[in-house]
């Protein structure tokens, strides 16, 4: 079993940044991914940004240029930076980890606003 925590998220206006932190309660170093997914009022959970375990990084289009998505093994903590946010942003943001194949944990999520 693995336990995410999510920190960082807050109120924020349009332009400015966040970081968000996921923090997991063992080693994240064989992951085969994590991930940050967000959920708006009245829309389905999508995904936002995802690093394999090899280091590769995705992006939703509507993120891209925007956000960047690390990994401290370490610290056993993944990072969103959120930078140019935008209204549109505005979602209950949630850490994914995939240890392997068919197994996948979440956290129970942060809220990021951004006002216009």
């Amino acid at each position: 079993q693995v336990q995410l925590v999510e920190s960082g998220g807050g109120l924020v206006q349009a332009g400015g940044s966040l970081r968000l932190s996921c923090a997991a309660s063992g080693s994240i170093s064989s992951f085969n991914a994590m991930g940050w997914y967000r959920q708006a009022p009245g829309k389905q959970r999508e995904l936002v940004a995802i690093i394999t375990g090899g280091g590769n990084t995705n992006y939703a289009d509507s993120v891209k240029g925007r956000f960047t998505i690390s990994r401290d093994s370490a610290k056993n903590t993944v990072y969103l930076q959120m930078n140019s946010l935008k209204p549109e942003d505005t979602a209950v943001y949630y850490c994914n980890a995939r240890p392997r194949i068919l197994v996948e944990y979440w956290g129970q999520g942060t809220q990021v606003t951004v006002s216009s």
